[in-house]
């Protein structure tokens, strides 16, 4: 039985970096071998094709989320231990949620900043308290960091915005954020 679920968003692309999927990689490795259920988009592409195999390579249990309509684009994964399809993204986005205990973003393009600025948003507006961490593998993150810093620095949200969001460089950091323990 896992010990905690971790919902992770990430690019239905690999990325022009060999250092984001090398992170995917590890990140759904370093899950399994943890007890920590992997939550994510279902997709078989991208970082997030990369996440799961990398779980399951290891043993580990894997739960997938897909909107009908990007089960062909997205290349619905349906090994998985759970695959669940639904019928809008926004659906998606609350059952991947509602079934973690901290989310964790990658590098990806608008649909994981849009992932990650709704639980940020959620967060700043008190309807939960779960971790979020930025996996910020060589720096991609860092510019929206800045942005955020920028949003906070021209009076658009509290400085408390800043702290619902932990920044981390490695997988490494990332699991022992998680209070990961390993086997």
């Amino acid at each position: 039985m896992f010990k905690r679920s971790v919902c992770v968003f990430c690019g239905s692309r690999k990325g022009r970096n060999p250092a984001h999927e090398a992170a995917a990689t590890d990140l759904g490795t370093a899950l399994a071998q943890n007890d920590m259920r992997l939550v994510y988009g279902a997709g078989d592409v991208g970082l997030m094709g990369a996440v799961a195999r990398a779980a399951q390579a290891a043993g580990g249990e894997t739960f997938g989320v897909i909107p009908d309509h990007l089960v062909k684009w997205e290349v619905g994964k349906t090994d998985l231990t759970r695959y669940i399809v639904t019928e809008t993204m926004h659906e998606r986005k609350k059952v991947m949620f509602m079934n973690c205990d901290a989310v964790v973003v990658l590098p990806g393009g608008a649909g994981s900043l849009d992932e990650y600025f709704e639980v940020l948003t959620w967060r700043q507006i008190g309807l939960h308290e779960k971790p979020v961490f930025l996996l910020n593998t060589e720096g991609y993150w860092t510019k929206l960091i800045h942005l955020i810093d920028h949003v906070i620095d021209e009076g658009f949200a509290d400085a408390s915005l800043r702290d619902y969001t932990t920044v981390v460089d490695t997988v490494q950091d990332l699991m022992d954020g998680l209070g990961a323990t390993g086997r």
